[in-house]
């Protein structure tokens, strides 16, 4: 999987700069009316059928930092209010604290936002609007609640998904983002996006090895295949990074709205989704870009119960008590199984040796040959080239052909040609003679066609 070759490098950038179409189900995005949001709660299946409600028993994600890497987050949304923390923008057209909605679909991070730390609204009443917020801690009883409503959230805006006009690619965004998110406290960062290209660009190696040395869990989603993703693309192909998949309503893979690989880790809900839209209304929507944050907040439910528990081992609680479908075991279409949340939170699960869904410093090790004995720092300068240890090479200078060099090989051309010459007269006259002494026999018609044999004609 590496990019040895220019022209790997420009394939993979051409998949990658569609990511968000990747990312969210094409065409799945149906308009809605801004409206008091109390039915928008109903539609929230998940928290009751997936174990989020019972799993806030336990915790409800306080303390824990979740970066969003996606178009921007709406902080103002009623939902979100008092939710988004910080952030920043990698793109260039965006606004320095991420907020400001952007690229191909402008609309995505808000919904993803919504879907992992919504905090709902207050219920609207003569003395109190629909876009009244709860107190501190608390969870509106309208609006969207996310799986992690008391996460605290950093919205990282990149343009994705058609031409930046700050001409930043996705290739310089997406390592930028990542550990702009790792160097400003989140624990758990959520990549709601997909490309068709299971490759990804050499860059981005470092930024992802930063996050694993720094014990970050990164959550993406695999991709639908009405978005042209029938296969995992990155960044969901990266080892160490959890992979989302998606469900239908009758908790079986999605056929539109989920790709299949051997790097996915676990299943979520990806179809009938709803979430907030910029500006405060809602919208209902499907993909895998939902999915993946359902699992990110189930991730910093864990990360707030337990700080000091590490990521492989907040990746394993989640994996190891997710419930098994499709084959037996991990299989390329539901990962480990079904996500669980209130068995993740709440089951006795043993710790793991190794992440079980990879690290990329095995991969890097294999694939790049790096030396990964201490945390990648950030590149500052082009290296300057070394000395060169081996002589110049030389190359023969061509001389000119003498007379003797020319004169013999031709004669020795023209000798056997005239040989040869002999030979093919000789065999043609015996051929003739042969001929005129044989019995003629019968000349058979050339139709140029292939007899067929009728098998209904007797013979």
């Amino acid at each position: 999987m590496t990019l040895p070759h220019s022209w790997r490098r420009r394939t993979a950038s051409a998949a990658l700069a569609a990511m968000l179409a990747g990312g969210s189900l094409a065409g799945a995005l149906l308009t809605a009316p801004a409206a008091f949001a109390d039915s928008w709660r109903d539609k929230e299946y998940w928290l009751n059928e997936y174990g989020i409600s019972a799993a806030w028993q336990v915790s409800k994600g306080a303390g824990v930092k979740v970066a969003i890497i996606d178009s921007g987050v709406d902080g103002q949304h009623p939902d979100l209010k008092g939710a988004v923390v910080g952030g920043t923008d990698v793109s260039g057209s965006g606004d320095p604290n991420g907020q400001k909605s952007i690229g191909a679909k402008p609309e995505h991070g808000t919904l993803v936002a919504t879907l992992l730390a919504g905090r709902g609204h207050a219920s609207a009443s003569p003395s109190a609007s629909p876009s009244s917020t709860p107190s501190s801690g608390s969870v509106g009883t309208d609006g969207i609640v996310g799986v992690a409503p008391e996460a605290e959230i950093l919205s990282v805006s990149a343009w994705l998904g058609s031409p930046n006009p700050a001409g930043k690619t996705d290739q310089e965004q997406i390592p930028q983002a990542v550990r702009w998110a790792v160097d400003n406290g989140a624990k758990v960062i959520n990549i709601s996006l997909g490309s068709t290209s299971p490759d990804w660009p050499q860059s981005w190696d470092a930024a992802f090895l930063y996050a694993e040395q720094k014990d970050v869990v990164i959550v993406a989603a695999a991709g639908n295949r009405i978005g042209g993703n029938v296969q995992v693309g990155a960044p969901a192909t990266i080892p160490g990074v959890l992979t989302v998949a998606g469900l239908d309503r009758n908790r079986m893979a999605s056929v539109d709205a989920s790709s299949q690989g051997i790097s996915i880790g676990v299943s979520a809900p990806a179809e009938k989704l709803v979430g907030g839209l910029p500006g405060g209304s809602y919208e209902d929507w499907a993909g895998t870009s939902g999915s993946a944050p359902l699992v990110s907040g189930v991730a910093a439910l864990i990360r707030s119960k337990w700080p000091d528990m590490s990521a492989k081992q907040v990746i394993n609680r989640i994996v190891s008590t997710a419930e098994d479908a499709g084959a037996p075991g991990k299989d390329p279409i539901y990962g480990y199984g079904i996500l669980n949340a209130e068995a993740a939170l709440k089951a006795d699960v043993p710790e793991a040796k190794s992440n079980p869904v990879g690290s990329i410093v095995d991969w890097i090790r294999v694939h790049r040959r790096g030396d990964l004995s201490s945390p990648t720092p950030e590149p500052t300068s082009k290296p300057s080239s070394p000395a060169a240890t081996l002589a110049d090479p030389t190359v023969p200078v061509a001389k000119a052909p003498s007379q003797a060099d020319t004169a013999v090989p031709a004669a020795v051309v023209i000798g056997f040609g005239s040989l040869f010459v002999a030979i093919v007269a000789g065999a043609s006259i015996q051929l003739r003679r042969a001929y005129r002494s044989s019995p003629e026999l019968p000349e058979e018609p050339a139709t140029g066609v292939v007899g067929v044999v009728d098998p209904s004609t007797p013979k």
